[in-house]
């Protein structure tokens, strides 16, 4: 029995070592050829590694976490000579029955297909978000985009998405959605300043894999999209009021907590209605606007990391609908317990600043959107109020909205408007609303 030596596979010029994330298989199983081994990563890609031949596996060398070195053995597969092994037999090799496995290129991503590594972090639900190889290379030649990947049901192990999903999909695949709109931008010559470290004093932190993806994510939008950030101030006195006298009648009879931020989802539906150039993305030179209303919600998780829970078809739904989904949402994020479909697929951006303490914020855009609104901390002040008696001093609950916005589609006329739009659905709430 021919014994095939597996390495860590290269993933492009510049790596040199990867992170084992995950051995699918153990010593002692039997594997088909191309069925996948073990997940591994980089900070740049995530990607399975195959097996090259039919056999069992025999020896494990490294642990999940474990750095290995790219071109070092990483397995040992006692091949069952049933298939013709990848690779060809060296002339050293050929005494002792021993291969090696030439390593497979990762696969890069083309326009219109998200990376393997950002697609984990978008899909980080019940699916488990890898996709194989030969799943992207039947995406890219389909041309399938970033949202209809997500759109399918994985019945891999783990939720994954395999050829004959795909295959199925596009078998009664009706209309294709848009692509995620890709950036040319030139790398810069700058060299960046070198960095103070006291030994024994300072300590380095490795970032983990889901906040290295929010870093390439945030520094992706900052180069794709030329960031406005325009402010009003907003008394949300009557919310405020309303919220406090029936939250408890609200959870006694619907059984949901009533919390501002299915109202502010209302509003911002309502806003977008009125000013539907908003709720666009942008592919190029083409505008592709958004007939459905999709708010993505910005949570942070216990990890201290980010996530966008999606709030589908918000303008659809009353109050209460909105509530149930808000608190679905935000209940499952916490418990890690989000499903692949409820975090893809939003259209405009949401993020409740406040919630920290925060006056207000100059948020970054969730790309591919064109516009994200930062929602400040709700603060009791002073105001000069107009009344049938005239100008008086009174205590109001006063709150900013800060929106960012994509100059490239959104000028200052429009995204002015659309901010005051909303501030205006949140003053004008009506105190005597029923529940």
């Amino acid at each position: 029995m021919a014994t095939v030596e597996l390495k860590m596979p290269k993933m492009g010029e510049s790596i040199s070592e990867a992170t084992i994330l995950n051995w699918l298989k153990k010593v002692g199983d039997t594997v088909e050829e191309d069925e996948t081994i073990l997940e591994v990563a980089t900070d740049k890609v995530d990607s399975e590694v195959p097996s090259p031949c039919n056999g069992v596996i025999s020896e494990i060398l490294f642990e999940p976490n474990e750095v290995v070195e790219i071109g070092k053995v990483i397995a040992i597969i006692n091949a069952d000579g049933s298939t013709k092994v990848k690779s060809s037999l060296s002339e050293e090799s050929k005494p002792s029955e021993k291969v090696e496995t030439e390593p497979k290129e990762t696969i890069q991503s083309t326009k219109g297909i998200i990376s393997s590594s950002e697609f984990k972090f978008r899909n980080s639900g019940e699916n488990d978000g890898f996709l194989s190889p030969l799943v992207i290379s039947i995406a890219q030649k389909e041309n399938l985009t970033i949202e209809e990947i997500q759109s399918i049901d994985g019945t891999g192990e783990g939720g994954r998405i395999r050829k004959s999903d795909v295959m199925q999909y596009l078998k009664n695949r009706k209309y294709p959605l848009p692509s995620r709109p890709q950036a040319n931008v030139s790398k810069s010559t700058y060299k960046a300043p070198p960095i103070s470290f006291v030994e024994g004093k300072d300590r380095i932190v490795e970032m983990d894999r889901m906040r290295k993806m929010i870093a390439d994510h945030m520094v992706y939008s900052k180069h794709t999209s030329p960031h406005v950030t325009s402010y009003i101030e907003v008394d949300v006195s009557n919310i405020v009021n309303w919220r406090n006298r029936v939250k408890e009648e609200f959870l006694t009879k619907h059984g949901e907590k009533l919390t501002f931020t299915p109202i502010f989802v209302e509003a911002v539906s309502n806003a977008i209605a009125a000013y539907p150039m908003i709720n666009v993305s942008v592919d190029d030179k083409k505008i592709i606007v958004h007939k459905d209303i999709n708010i993505g919600m910005a949570t942070a998780l216990p990890s201290g990391n980010l996530i966008v829970p999606v709030v589908k078809n918000a303008d659809e739904k009353n109050l209460l609908g909105l509530a149930k989904n808000v608190n679905h949402l935000a209940n499952s994020a916490r418990n890690n317990a989000l499903k692949p479909d409820e975090i893809g697929g939003s259209t405009f951006t949401i993020s409740n600043v406040g919630t920290f303490g925060s006056l207000m914020g100059t948020p970054i855009i969730n790309q591919p959107e064109v516009a994200i609104l930062a929602l400040g901390i709700i603060k009791k002040r002073p105001e000069v109020i107009t009344t049938d008696k005239g100008d008086e001093i009174a205590i109001r609950s006063m709150m900013y909205l800060s929106l960012s916005f994509d100059h490239r589609v959104v000028d200052g006329f429009l995204g002015g408007s659309f901010l005051r739009k909303v501030g205006d659905e949140l003053e004008a709430f009506d105190i005597n609303r029923e529940i």
